[in-house]
């Protein structure tokens, strides 16, 4: 079974909403648990979700991977689990598991069939503290985290420039450092060290799980009073994270690379998250990155892509749904025979031409018609309901803001859109980077 570094696609995220308000319910064990029912009968199906509010920025200075690394040892031997067999009941009882990492959290879910929650539950409450590790187990998993740094990093151009532009973006936030980790510090990661990030972070406290589909409250509760409630807290609280100094001067990143087919530039803008009870501007971010992208009508693809046909593609995009901050990223892939130079030029004239000329009020209210749609549509996925349900959680807010998101979406006007794109385009310093071949000796002569 696959195991990945979910590397929250909080922009995508952040354009879905909730279910309808009434449908989801929540309750909260004696040790802290926070648990959110999301009721869906259409199927006999259900989604259990337990996410840890736990995750890469959250690893101790020189442990880089420790919190991904985790997850995938999470599915070896328990105190009544073979090496595997977790995953291996999921599937005899017809159903799929998998796990992910980001910067804030660590998620572990199932996919079964509703009369099958229990038994979910009581391998997930085994697993939360009567993990066993072996010295082989480090070592076999440490060899696969590597092939996937390897695999999913090291092999790919555009994923190098991403860690180098997060690098050079963040100055002191631990957001600066990638959620698979850095090679050489994933070398040197010991059975001590894990089991100390282990016994810290998974814990009914600083958990919340999230169950959506065939299911009442009434029956969540029990099972988790049952397989959940023995399971004392930590009480440890989670560490502060650096923040961020104020950033005073513009960045560049170059990296060259023979693999790069289609060069690129890109440009990130460090911003404001969601906010819990202030989402305001996030709604406007959200919304700003839609009047840029979407489709052949928004304002970068159709300048430079259709218009003058100087870009392969052009987007932008915002990832708002974190913990500490958020980021609103332009990029330019330019056409053959355009330069990376002129490319960031473009990117410059178009931005500045946006924001003298203002958003089109009737393609403005059929993008909000659209999220309002994808919203909807989205009601049909139980599984990507939890999701969103989980990742707005752990990243701080609460099933109000959640809920509120909507009419907060709604309610933003094409003015908002504008301030916002002000504040990030004229107000905020930036780091730009290139993705590009290495030089020949022809080119240059």
């Amino acid at each position: 079974m696959l195991r990945f570094a979910f590397v929250a696609l909080s922009g995508l995220i952040a354009l879905t909403g909730p279910t309808r308000a009434a449908d989801v319910s929540e309750f909260t064990l004696d040790n802290g648990l926070q648990a959110i029912v999301i009721e869906d009968h259409r199927a006999p199906v259900v989604v259990h979700m337990l996410w840890y509010r736990v995750g890469a920025a959250d690893e101790p200075p020189g442990e880089s991977g420790i919190a991904h690394y985790l997850e995938h040892l999470l599915f070896k031997a328990t105190e009544t689990l073979e090496n595997g067999e977790f995953s291996e009941i999921v599937e005899a009882n017809g159903g799929s598991d998998n796990a992910f990492t980001s910067w804030d959290y660590t998620g572990y879910f199932q996919r079964v069939a509703s009369d099958r929650l229990g038994l979910m539950m009581q391998m997930e409450a085994d697993r939360m503290r009567n993990l066993l590790l072996t010295e082989d187990d480090i070592e076999t998993e440490r060899s696969v985290v590597l092939e996937e740094r390897a695999e999913r990093t090291e092999t790919s151009p555009g994923a190098l420039l991403g860690e180098q532009m997060s690098a050079t973006l963040y100055q002191a936030h631990p957001y600066r450092i990638p959620i698979i980790g850095w090679r050489h510090e994933i070398e040197q990661l010991g059975r001590d060290e894990i089991f100390d990030f282990y016994h810290r972070f998974y814990a009914p406290d600083n958990a919340i799980l999230i169950v959506a589909g065939d299911v009442t409250p009434d029956e969540v509760q029990a099972l988790a009073e049952i397989h959940y409630g023995p399971i004392a807290a930590s009480n440890a609280p989670r560490k502060a994270r650096p923040t961020e100094p104020p950033q005073i001067a513009n960045r560049r990143v170059t990296y060259e690379d023979p693999r790069v087919s289609d060069p690129y530039v890109i440009r990130s803008y460090l911003t404001q998250p969601r906010e819990p009870g202030d989402q305001e501007t996030a709604a406007a971010l959200t919304l700003l990155s839609n009047v840029l992208s979407h489709g052949a009508t928004g304002f970068l693809p159709s300048a430079l892509q259709f218009d003058e046909q100087r870009a392969l593609y052009a987007a932008g995009f915002y990832s708002g749904t974190r913990l500490d901050y958020g980021e609103f990223t332009i990029y330019n892939v330019p056409a053959p025979g355009i330069s990376l130079e002129e490319a960031e030029a473009d990117l410059d004239r178009v931005i500045a031409d946006f924001l003298e000329m203002g958003i089109d009020p009737e393609q403005f209210a059929r993008l909000q018609f659209q999220w309002e749609a994808s919203r909807i549509y989205e009601e049909d996925d139980v599984g990507e309901l939890a999701r969103t349900y989980g990742n707005a959680l752990s990243a701080g807010l609460s099933v109000q803001d959640i809920q509120e998101w909507p009419e907060i979406i709604a309610a933003t006007t094409p003015e908002d859109v504008m301030e916002a794109a002000r504040m990030v385009f004229e107000g905020t310093y930036h780091v730009t980077g290139y993705l590009t071949q290495p030089a020949t000796e022809e080119a240059t002569e």
